[in-house]
């Protein structure tokens, strides 16, 4: 019955047009931003590197497949949430808004498992984007510009040999999953307390936003908290670009971000249990 519950909230996720907007904008953007990299990209590689070829000498193709998906990770990431968001916020609020409730809810499945199987299918629809844009970035990069020793440029220059960049983008694409579960859970949390799908959206968006500036502002109050924010840990896969990867702060991130999706996900079941059903 749970799985039966899945398939149907799966049907209804990609029987909408929105479903489609997150893979389209993804099969839209990072074709244009590798086509962009591979006609001027060596005047962006110029502008990062002008300092270090005054000290140090650069040899090889710098500019390839593995370099572009590392700044299509960079640049995307933080509007990926807004995709997600589009279909996790509707989960629930969607199903208020057009009075559709008090049916599903003459079905023999309990409120908790069907929040459950909402949430499942959410995570899968996560899941598909995030596997889609993996897939699209690193092997349309390698087709149209090869592969290369990929140059991340932190508070230390880190160099990494052509056989050692692949699984670092596989795992850095992988535990994005886990940081946009987080985003799911948070959307699916703010659509149980709405009747249209507009305001978890745009409130999850605000959430993101707003955490992020405090994050970025070193003041000693924004210190305290920042260690609380689960946005702060969104960006860890960076961590898997240093040399020696710190796999002990990458695991305390994803246990971070899981504590933040029970929490979410539990205050969302509490809520619609206790929720009144008009429609």
């Amino acid at each position: 019955m749970y799985w039966t519950t899945v398939k149907i909230e799966l049907f209804k996720i990609f029987s909408r047009v929105r479903t489609y907007i997150g893979f389209a904008a993804i099969t839209l953007l990072i074709p244009l931003i590798q086509i962009a990299l591979y006609i001027d990209g060596e005047t962006y590689l110029e502008f990062s590197l002008q300092n270090l070829k005054e000290a140090f000498s650069f040899q090889g193709e710098l500019l390839n497949g593995y370099l572009a998906t590392y700044i299509i990770l960079i640049t995307l990431y933080v509007h990926i949430p807004f995709l997600v968001t589009l279909v996790t916020g509707d989960l629930l609020a969607g199903e208020a808004a057009s009075g559709t409730f008090r049916m599903i809810l003459t079905r023999p499945v309990s409120r908790v498992k069907l929040i459950l199987a909402k949430f499942t299918a959410g995570i899968i629809y996560t899941s598909l984007l995030i596997a889609w844009m993996a897939v699209l970035s690193i092997t349309m990069g390698v087709l149209v510009m090869g592969t290369g020793d990929l140059v991340v440029i932190k508070n230390t220059i880190f160099i990494f040999a052509e056989n050692d960049v692949l699984w670092r983008l596989v795992c850095a694409f992988a535990y994005g999953l886990v940081a946009m579960w987080t985003v799911a859970a948070l959307s699916t949390m703010l659509s149980a307390f709405a009747d249209n799908s507009i305001g978890p959206i745009m409130l999850t968006m605000t959430i993101i936003i707003a955490f992020i500036i405090i994050s970025a502002i070193d003041l000693s109050i924004f210190r305290v908290v920042k260690p609380f924010l689960f946005t702060n840990y969104l960006g860890s896969w960076k961590l898997f670009f240093e040399d020696p990867v710190d796999y002990n702060k990458i695991l305390n991130s994803i246990w971070v971000l899981l504590f933040h999706i029970g929490i979410f996900l539990s205050a969302t079941i509490i809520t619609f249990r206790r929720k009144d059903i008009l429609t």
